[in-house]
């Protein structure tokens, strides 16, 4: 469709990988998956500095996030937009000594204006040498579309990160990932808290559990918006044998009226004692845009929540893996011998583009449109073998994607993929 195109297309290290710096798509300008790098060879050399002195000039992480932001700001500006249109802000990082550096080059350019955010640990990134992997979204100007800050009451915001918790953007209200902290950021909630010798005096993970969805009702609340109109969730473990109990808890709260999910593991969180981040976010329950529930009965077992929601121009899928009822796919279990080859996580990509093409088609879009693609991975050496398969769906149409590696939940499922796609709105 001619409302979705890309933004600074670019080949990647004259590979057959061709990479979509952003994508606008009507209103909405995305940008997915973005590491220092010059797409060419390596990071580029103003981050990565001089070899020779390893300590010279301003701190490595803080030249890092600055190089993220300023590339941002320069797409955001060829399309007319500004960076006071940021509506949401993903970063994966390796290490925690990385984030309070990319944070204050955030805020250098931002100001007071940090939308809603969330900053989860990974194992690796993408780039050999690369340390924050950013994504965000964005509006054009105009149009009734202006951001405006929800201050919803009892959701903490930590002093050092600054970010507006819940923000209402024409009928779209996002809320920012939040953690089972006090207001002081010092400790749990006592609302979460349990205490070590209270052995059986409830779960950890249904505790914070049932706290963070507090504070994302409080947050879609402040917006005008409710649980029931939540639209899209992604929610990060620190332990993926907590699954169960936390869809145990999450589906008491949002199985009459579900949102798309996706569930991943995260190496660490900005509190020591969280096992959980979550953010979401959803449509006014007065708007004019209305939730849309879509079915696929076929893809079931390769997901947590339903297929996708839609609302208005905005398609999100629950993330999907190539799994049956028994655990990964017959062509991944049988094929292992020739992972190397790239055979296993072929298997998995056309599977679950497959899925996904069907799943856009029944919420009146196609994969074409497919403008925001996060995969989540157990080995990234299976992103090149995935990445070609793309370009059996697409052909060489460039793809807003980006990955981490990060553990799986399913033996053999190397890849998890959480998609949004824009359609015409209805």
């Amino acid at each position: 469709m001619s409302d979705v195109k890309p933004i600074a297309p670019v080949r990647i290290g004259q590979s057959d990988i061709f990479y979509a710096q952003g994508i606008q798509a009507g209103s909405w300008l995305f940008f997915t998956g973005h590491e220092a790098t010059d797409f060419e060879n390596d990071i580029v050399p103003q981050v990565a500095g001089i070899p020779g002195l390893p300590l010279g000039g301003a701190p490595r992480y803080l030249r890092e996030g600055k190089f993220i932001f300023d590339r941002f700001a320069k797409l955001i500006a060829a399309e007319g937009g500004d960076l006071r249109h940021i509506v949401r802000l993903d970063q994966y990082y390796p290490r925690a000594e990385c984030v309070n550096p990319y944070q204050r080059a955030r805020k250098a350019l931002l100001k007071e204006y940090v939308p809603p955010s969330t900053s989860v640990l990974m194992d690796e990134l993408l780039v050999e040498g690369a340390n924050m992997n950013v994504s965000l979204l964005a509006v054009l100007p105009g149009g009734g579309r202006e951001p405006k800050p929800a201050r919803p009451e009892g959701v903490p915001v930590p002093q050092h990160s600054g970010f507006i918790p819940s923000l209402l953007c024409g009928d779209y209200v996002f809320v920012a990932g939040q953690m089972p902290n006090n207001q002081e950021m010092t400790a749990l909630d006592p609302q979460a808290y349990r205490a070590p010798n209270a052995v059986w005096n409830g779960t950890d993970i249904r505790l914070q559990t049932e706290l963070l969805i507090t504070r994302l009702r409080a947050g879609l609340e402040a917006g005008g918006s409710s649980l029931g109109n939540a639209v899209k969730a992604q929610v990060y473990l620190t332990n993926l044998n907590d699954l169960p109990e936390f869809m145990d808890v999450w589906n008491g709260h949002f199985a009459a009226s579900p949102c798309a999910l996706t569930v991943v593991k995260t190496k660490g969180l900005g509190l020591l004692e969280s096992i959980i981040e979550i953010n979401i976010f959803g449509v006014r329950d007065e708007g004019k845009i209305k939730k849309q529930i879509i079915e696929h009965k076929p893809s079931a077992a390769m997901r947590l929540g339903p297929a996708a929601v839609a609302a208005g121009d905005l398609v999100c899928l629950s993330a999907l893996y190539a799994a049956d009822q028994n655990g990964a796919i017959p062509e991944v279990r049988n094929s292992g011998g020739l992972r190397y080859l790239g055979v296993p996580a072929q298997h998995q990509m056309r599977t679950i583009l497959s899925a996904a093409e069907e799943i856009c088609g029944s919420a009146g879009t196609s994969l074409a449109n497919v403008v925001r693609a996060h995969h989540f991975v157990g080995d990234l050496n299976v992103i090149y073998p995935a990445l070609r398969i793309w370009g059996e769906k697409l052909g060489t149409a460039p793809i807003p994607f980006g990955a981490v590696r990060t553990p799986m939940a399913i033996p053999g499922c190397d890849i998890v993929m959480d998609m949004w796609a824009y359609r015409v709105g209805p």
